[in-house]
């Protein structure tokens, strides 16, 4: 599994603790979020959120790691996209039932409030268990055939009521978009020349050239 970490500035110094939890688990890791305070430009979870849909929609990654000082913020930034299943998880429990039962491929964090003693080992613990299970297999056995139903279901609603990605990125305000674009690292990873969707790939490298 590709896994992308995508800090914003309120949680820049957290992206150590990120990274410490996701090793040794056979996973490729892209840290293309803030990995330190004061970096620049500065990525707020609009930025993150925007950068989640697109590591997603462009299949840059297969599951994404973010949040803010609430987790709050970002989870809704990154929903505003096609195909973004995002969950707030605070403890391994929420990150069992979210993988069990929704199968998301996406989490938000929690990364300043309530962020003390032994916050590093609950992330730890929160990744031993979201891949520890088969995403959507459902939780208690009785209800595994409804949550199928209405996982499949959600992703329909998601691809009727959201324009597709070449829409979204024509239209965003500058001030939304090309702190994402220029952010180091991004437009490589994104690599854009390899997209097979063309409208996409004319539409990024014109808002490109305009950042």
């Amino acid at each position: 599994m590709k896994i992308a970490v995508v800090n914003e500035t309120s949680s820049a110094d957290r992206n150590a603790d990120v990274m410490a939890a996701l090793e040794g688990r056979d996973h490729e890791i892209v840290n293309v979020g803030m990995t330190k305070t004061g970096a620049q430009p500065s990525l707020s979870y609009l930025q993150t959120g925007l950068l989640t849909g697109l590591l997603l929609n462009l299949k840059r990654a297969d599951f994404v790691v973010g949040g803010c000082g609430t987790g709050q913020g970002y989870l809704l930034a990154a929903m505003q996209y096609p195909g973004v299943f995002c969950g707030a998880i605070r403890n391994p429990v929420d990150a069992w039932l979210f993988t069990q039962i929704n199968g998301g491929n996406c989490i938000s964090l929690m990364f300043n409030k309530d962020y003390g003693w032994a916050a590093d080992i609950n992330m730890r613990f929160i990744f031993d268990r979201i891949f520890s299970v088969e995403p959507g297999s459902g939780y208690p056995d009785h209800r595994k055939e409804p949550q199928r139903i209405a996982r499949e279901s959600l992703e329909h609603v998601s691809r009727i009521v959201h324009p597709g990605m070449a829409r979204i990125v024509e239209v965003l305000p500058d001030d939304v978009l090309n702190p994402v674009l220029t952010y180091p690292g991004v437009v490589e990873t994104l690599s854009i020349d390899s997209l097979e969707d063309r409208e996409l790939k004319e539409i990024l490298k014109e808002r490109i050239r305009r950042a």
